[in-house]
């Protein structure tokens, strides 16, 4: 399975919720997660242009960008990102792919 952070910021009114009756959302996205195939790695709150940073494994594209859609339906979300991984290996991979690629950069 490959690897994703998930990127989540909040509305405005998702955070009043929050505020009001705070909840961990991650018991409410993980058995979502576990109901597509994935599994949650772990879930931080974050300051700066996301609130929330997720990192899961999920089956393929096409079933992480089901979750992401999920999440951003729900109304609570302003933007949910989904970036997905290399882990060291796969990225030592690529390297050695792109130097055999054969690729040249435009000429002046």
């Amino acid at each position: 399975m490959a690897y994703y952070m998930i990127q989540v910021a909040y509305t405005t009114e998702a955070w009043a919720t929050l505020v009001k009756n705070p909840q961990n959302r991650t018991e409410a996205v993980v058995p979502v997660i576990e109901k597509l195939g994935g599994k949650n790695i772990g879930a931080w709150v974050s300051f700066g242009e996301y609130d929330i940073v997720s990192i899961v494994q999920m089956p393929d594209n096409v079933t992480v960008a089901a979750l992401s859609m999920a999440f951003a339906a729900g109304g609570s979300t302003r933007s949910v990102r989904t970036t997905p991984l290399l882990s060291m290996e796969e990225g030592m991979e690529a390297l050695k792919k792109a130097g055999r690629s054969g690729y040249k950069p435009p000429k002046a």
